[in-house]
C-alpha cells in the first residue's frame, strides 16, 4: 500500500541499559530475557510491530561483558556487529546521566552510513524534566543522529514518540510478516530464554556467565507442553550451586521458569530440569555450534 514503512531496527548498547526490557515494553510480550546482569540475551531476538501504516521489525542485540574474551564472547561479538550493520535503523540504548566508555565503543561499530536514532532510557530517574537537557546536550554531541527520544521502558514514557520516529526512518516497503505475528522466534527457543533469565536473576551473584540451557525434548500432548531441559555447567562446584541443598535452588529455578512460560504459551507446563557437567563449553566452538551458536 502506498506510504506504508517497514524494516528492520537493530537494539544495540552496552549492557544492562534496558535493551530486552524496551524490546518487551514496545511488543507488550516478554521476548527477550532481563536479568541485572550482563549477557542474559545471547541471540538475536526479533520483535515486531504492526499497525495500520507500518511494521516494525525490531532485533535485540547482545550486550557484551568487558572482560570476557572466550569462543562465546567472540560469538556475541558478531551478533552484536549483526544487529548494527545489517538493519535499516540502528537504535542505540543508553542510560540517563551518563555517557561511558561502553556506550562509546558500540558507537564506534555502527557503521557511519546507518541511520541511529538514540534512545534515552531510565527517565523515570529524573526528577525534574530541566535536569535532563545537559545530557541530551551531551549525547547530541557524539553523532549526528536521526533523532535523541527519552523514554522508560519501566513506566512506557514517550514510547509512542519514538514508534513514530522510528517508523519515519524506516523505507517504504511491504509488510514482511503477517499482521498478528509477534516475533519470528518458536515456543523451543523462548522455554530456553525464560530458564537461562532464571538463573541469571537467582544466582547471578555466585554462578559465573558459563552457564547454558539446552531443551532436550519440547512436546504438546493436548493442552499441556511437556518440557525437558538440561542446564550445563562447566565445572562440578557449579552443578551443586545450581541444585543447591536437597535440590531446592533447582526446584526454585524450575517453578518460577514454569510460571513465565504457562503465562507466555497461554497453557499448562511440565518442565523436567537436569544439571550436567559440560568442561569448557563456552570455549568450545564446535559445542557452540551445536547448541545454536552458529
Amino acid at each position: 500500500m502506498s506510504g506504508f514503512r517497514c524494516g528492520t531496527i537493530g537494539i544495540a548498547g552496552r549492557p544492562n541499559t534496558g535493551k530486552s526490557s524496551l524490546l518487551n515494553r514496545l511488543v507488550g510480550q516478554k521476548l527477550s530475557s532481563v536479568s541485572a546482569r550482563a549477557q542474559t540475551t545471547r541471540h538475536l531476538i526479533t520483535g515486531i510491530i504492526t499497525t495500520d501504516d507500518a511494521q516494525l521489525i525490531f532485533v535485540d542485540s547482545p550486550g557484551l561483558p568487558e572482560n570476557t574474551k572466550n569462543a562465546l564472547h567472540r560469538v556475541l561479538g558478531r551478533r552484536s556487529n549483526e544487529a548494527v550493520r545489517d538493519t535499516d535503523v540502528v537504535m542505540l540504548v543508553m542510560e540517563v546521566g551518563r555517557v561511558l566508555a561502553g556506550d562509546r565503543a558500540v558507537l564506534a561499530r555502527i557503521p557511519e552510513d546507518r541511520t541511529v536514532v538514540a534512545v534515552i532510557n531510565k527517565v523515570d530517574r529524573i526528577a525534574h524534566s530541566g535536569d535532563l537537557l545537559p545530557h541530551l546536550e551531551k549525547v547530541s554531541k557524539l553523532r549526528a543522529f536521526h533523532a535523541i527520544v527519552p523514554v522508560s521502558a519501566r513506566t512506557g514514557r514517550n514510547l509512542p514518540e519514538l514508534l513514530r520516529v522510528l517508523r519515519e526512518a524506516l523505507p517504504e516497503a511491504p509488510a514482511q510478516y503477517p499482521v498478528d505475528q509477534l516475533t519470528d522466534r518458536d515456543e523451543r527457543f523462548f522455554a530456553a530464554e525464560a530458564l537461562r533469565e532464571k538463573l541469571f536473576r537467582t544466582l547471578g551473584a555466585e554462578l559465573p556467565y558459563r552457564c547454558e540451557v539446552v531443551i532436550d525434548s519440547f512436546k504438546e500432548d493436548g493442552a499441556l507442553r511437556r518440557i525437558e531441559a538440561s542446564i550445563l555447567v562447566e565445572r562440578d562446584s557449579q552443578k551443586g550451586i545450581v541444585v543447591g541443598r536437597d535440590g531446592a535452588m533447582l526446584k526454585k529455578i524450575g517453578t518460577e521458569a514454569r510460571r513465565d512460560l504457562e503465562k507466555l504459551f497461554g497453557g499448562k507446563v511440565y518442565l523436567g530440569l537436569w544439571v550436567k557437567v559440560r568442561s569448557g563449553w563456552s570455549d568450545d566452538e564446535q559445542i557452540l555450534r551445536r547448541l545454536g551458536y552458529g
